[in-house]
């Protein structure tokens, strides 16, 4: 191929591949059981699947309305009423979109300019950062508290300053599987107000909350929903990640500035999945009880991996377990997940990309989404390193 004949300076010039994508690839070369990337492997509901086909056939196959069909919308809007208490209007402060990291992606560029700080909460979710760099604003870090992954408040406050646009939260907490309480949410709450922040909400493993916990959902707290943008996944909710899609919620001054945005991202969704996805939601038991559906296996997985080396961190919500390996070795994350999945057939993923520095703690995170006969093997495995 011939050289390029200009000069380009990368936007993103410290960004390599996902670790998602590498540590995948890697399971496939030496095929590992995939516990690193954040998907199931049993099947999507037949009746949902269905429903899609059903509406292919009645010929809902053209574009959908730019802010998505109004039937899911206000399926969302009812829901999101029935389970917080809050009121959107589904016409102005409801949004489909394609997958929650589209979503993020939007909400972060229709309010971030340059030179504007966005606060993010390590470890984090691997789209915040080079989303807030590709539209010129400044990231700063606050690191949650090992080994529970709580909020340093004090940390937090300091890190305010006259600059600071937005605070990215995420409960439950990808990769650490910890929850924000009702304390965290209202010390938020005061934060923001008296700040003038905009908060962006990632909550799109609200349904997977374990132990009796509540989903402090920031759509609870009218002060703060006032000033948040909400993400939700319809992909984490019914199994169905390949579908990418996903939804925001925020009050319609806030609203009116992401629809400018998104128009010209995706402009619309995949219109029968939608459609499909508004039937289903009629029934509520298609989504309150999927907490209940993964903690119980998370709870096989955890016994299954208790006379192991590895110590457990207590996973309270999404479907990650967290382990530490530091009683097996003294290697750093990324070098023993890569050793992990070629010797032992099990692809995991390790904590320090999540941190911009790399902090190793020797902690390496792994997907219980999965069939109880894949769970066994891994944890067979597993149990005679």
């Amino acid at each position: 191929m011939n050289k390029f004949p200009g000069t380009i300076t990368s936007k993103l010039p410290q960004m390599g591949t996902s670790i998602f994508a590498v540590m995948s690839q890697l399971a496939n070369e030496h095929n590992a059981i995939n516990l690193a990337q954040g998907f199931p492997d049993f099947e999507v509901s037949a009746e949902l699947i269905s429903s899609i086909n059903h509406y292919m056939k009645e010929g809902y196959n053209q574009y959908a309305p730019m802010p998505g069909i109004p039937s899911l919308r206000k399926r969302i809007a009812q829901k999101v009423k029935a389970m917080y208490g809050a009121d959107y209007d589904p016409d102005t402060e409801v949004n489909i979109t394609a997958g929650a990291t589209q979503a993020i992606y939007t909400v972060i560029s229709s309010i971030i300019r340059d030179e504007d700080e966005v606060i993010v909460l390590e470890p984090a979710y691997d789209s915040y950062v080079p989303a807030v760099k590709l539209n010129g604003g400044i990231v700063k870090y606050t690191q949650l508290s090992a080994p529970d992954f709580r909020i340093d408040w004090e940390q937090l406050y300091r890190l305010v300053s006259h600059r600071t646009k937005m605070i990215i939260i995420n409960t439950p907490h990808n990769p650490s599987g910890s929850v924000l309480g009702k304390e965290d949410i209202k010390r938020l709450e005061k934060l923001v107000k008296e700040q003038d922040l905009i908060l962006l909400s990632d909550e799109v493993y609200e349904h997977l909350i374990y132990d009796g916990l509540r989903h402090e959902s920031v759509c609870r707290y009218p002060d703060l929903a006032a000033r948040s943008f909400v993400v939700g996944s319809f992909g984490k909710t019914f199994h169905a990640t390949g579908w990418k899609m996903g939804f925001v919620l925020a009050p319609e001054i806030l609203m009116t500035e992401f629809r400018k945005t998104h128009q010209f991202t995706v402009f619309s969704c995949n219109t029968p999945v939608q459609h499909a996805i508004a039937e289903f939601l009629k029934n509520k038991k298609n989504y309150t009880g999927i907490g209940a559906f993964f903690q119980k296996k998370r709870d096989y997985f955890v016994d299954l991996l208790k006379d192991s080396r590895f110590r457990i961190i207590p996973s309270y919500g999404t479907y990650f377990q967290c382990v530490d390996y530091s009683d097996i070795s003294d290697e750093a994350e990324l070098d023993f997940a890569i050793r992990l999945t070629k010797e032992n057939g099990i692809a995991s993923i390790p904590l320090s990309p999540f941190y911009h520095n790399g902090k190793d703690q020797q902690t390496i995170r792994l997907c219980f989404a999965k069939n109880e006969e894949t769970l066994k093997k891994a944890a067979e495995i597993l149990c005679r390193i």
